[in-house]
């Protein structure tokens, strides 16, 4: 049991272990579930930024961008692609050669949403490590 004398926490040597276990145990579930809720909200926010850049001719390619949630051991992953036209993505994001000779125009738009936040969930993470979830 635990005992409380003014700012001391005596705990008999028996429960030393427990209570650490625990401790480290509570700590661990805190921080990964803020983890997740972090990369979950950076990839929901990774997937407006990419339909408001991407071409809108007639608009069907922005809407048909997804996320995507795969779910590892220990780990949780989200991709942002588009489910309908995938094949086209990487012509429009880095341009592409035409048959008679030179290029079309490149328009960006799944990297520079992916750089947007790919930061911003770094420091997000840092500082849920350092205050513990």
């Amino acid at each position: 049991m635990w005992e409380v004398d003014a700012d001391v926490i005596t705990i008999g040597i028996d429960r030393i272990a427990t209570e650490i276990t625990d401790a480290v145990r509570t700590y661990t579930l805190d921080v990964t579930a803020a983890i997740e809720d972090v990369v979950d909200i950076t990839a929901t926010k990774v997937l407006k930024e990419v339909k408001r850049l991407a071409r809108k001719r007639s608009g069907e390619y922005a809407r048909t961008f997804v996320k995507t949630r795969k779910k590892l051991p220990g780990q949780r992953v989200y991709y942002v692609w588009n489910k309908k036209h995938y094949r086209r993505v990487h012509l429009l994001e880095r341009g592409h050669a035409k048959v008679g000779g030179g290029r079309v125009q490149a328009y960006p738009h799944l990297i520079p949403a992916h750089d947007k936040y790919a930061g911003e969930m770094y420091t997000a993470i840092i500082n849920i490590l350092r205050n513990g979830g």
